[in-house]
């Protein structure tokens, strides 16, 4: 088994961006952790093809949590490769599949309320964003302390970001894939967008949580990978 990160680049506000899915690569076996935003499927696609990996070899997405940059491609995967399981947490699988509106949407609407007259325009455009995420049922839902991909990676409950973000972690890797647990900033691990958690304080305790597995690498979605 290895991990790979793949990186995407795209542009926002006129400046360049990257976000890092990891790719899980076991007997020839691929699994994809998170999606990028909403047309990212070719974008990862030629990632992973210019890493000699074959897109019919894909068996699983895990998603960390419900946010538009990491589950805006995963209903464009799902109808392209239909043979593919969907992984997520039992909290976020609701919020994925459309069955409660998700925590993110709601924090946007309360969040518009208050902004200031100038911000009022990306405030619109940004929850017009997550309505137009397609919902796409979960195939297994996992909670903390779970052994998936034969055993091979445990599941780490890293609530704060969102209720029920998960991170990966690998045993015989000595690495974590950190979702938006933790982000890479200038070789250090920090909590993620800090304004945007839902929790600020148990966001800081699951960041401590994924530090105390004292891994050798972290994959980092914003940011790339951390190694100690």
């Amino acid at each position: 088994m290895k991990i790979i990160e793949l990186p995407i680049k795209f542009e926002f506000n006129s400046q360049k961006n990257y976000l890092y899915p990891s790719l899980i690569i076991d007997n020839n076996e691929l699994t994809l952790v998170d999606t990028g935003y909403s047309n990212f499927l070719s974008l990862i696609e030629n990632e992973i093809i210019k890493n000699r990996y074959e897109m019919k070899d894909l068996k699983n997405i895990i998603i960390t949590h419900y946010d538009d940059d990491h589950i805006g491609s995963l209903y464009d995967f799902k109808e392209k490769y239909p043979w593919i399981t969907i992984i997520a947490s039992k909290v976020e699988a609701k919020y994925i599949s459309g069955e409660i509106k998700s925590e993110r949407l709601v924090q946007a609407e309360e969040i518009l309320e208050k902004m200031p007259d100038e911000e009022i325009e990306f405030g619109k455009l940004f929850i017009q964003q997550l309505k137009n995420l397609k919902h796409v049922p979960i195939d297994v839902k996992v909670r903390d302390g779970d052994m998936i991909l034969d055993n091979k990676c445990k599941v780490i409950a890293t609530p704060g970001h969102t209720s029920g973000h998960i991170s990966l972690y690998f045993p015989s890797l000595h690495s974590v894939i950190t979702g938006d647990a933790a982000v890479n900033e200038n070789q250090k691990l920090i909590i993620a967008n800090p304004h945007f958690c839902l929790d600020i304080e148990t966001a800081e305790k699951s960041l401590d949580k994924i530090k105390n597995l004292k891994a050798d690498t972290y994959y980092c979605y914003h940011g790339g990978k951390f190694s100690l």
